[in-house]
């Protein structure tokens, strides 16, 4: 174990001193291209903010509103003649929105039910099933400017709609309801 904490201490710092000895070698002005890159960056989170001050707005109206609670309770019944249980639907609803949300709803119904509990092993494999769609088309579309994302957001919904699924059958499967 000591072995693997080593490493993962000196990885970084080993892949920063290698880039730098190839820059010198290649005599490059490795610090004024690292000020640039600052500058790139700097410039690149200021033309983000909007997209995701906007995501975040939306995600609060969502939630404070009672549309997701209000979704959930629609869809319980249906959810629960299937064999679904209903405390994963807001996971499930989440997920595609908000990382950060997700892995708080995941960490809390581990903590509610248990990680070997069907639940949890089911919070935790769709966690890792799906991902954050809406968060990943603002970031990288806004990153590069393009405005209309229709295409990706389907497809990307479809795949964590699969993602979804697909968790609930493999681990109904292996652990069993």
């Amino acid at each position: 174990m000591s072995i693997i904490t080593a490493a993962s201490t000196w990885i970084i710092p080993c892949i920063i001193l290698t880039v730098l000895l190839v820059a010198t070698w290649l005599k490059l002005p490795t610090y004024e291209i690292f000020v640039e890159g600052g500058k790139e960056g700097i410039k690149m989170a200021v033309s983000l903010l909007p997209f995701l001050l906007g995501m975040m707005v939306s995600i609060s109206i969502f939630r404070g509103s009672g549309a997701m609670e209000a979704m959930i309770n629609f869809m319980s019944p249906f959810l629960s003649t299937i064999g679904v249980p209903s405390e994963i639907v807001p996971l499930a609803m989440i997920r595609p929105i908000s990382g950060t949300a997700a892995l708080g709803m995941t960490t809390e119904l581990i903590k509610t039910y248990g990680p070997d509990s069907f639940i949890g092993r089911l919070a935790s494999t769709m966690q890792g099933s799906t991902d954050t769609t809406l968060y990943i088309l603002t970031v990288y579309f806004g990153a590069v400017g393009i405005r209309r994302m229709g295409d990706a957001l389907k497809v990307g919904l479809i795949a964590d709609f699969i993602g979804i699924i697909a968790s609930i059958v493999i681990v109904t499967i292996v652990f069993g309801a």
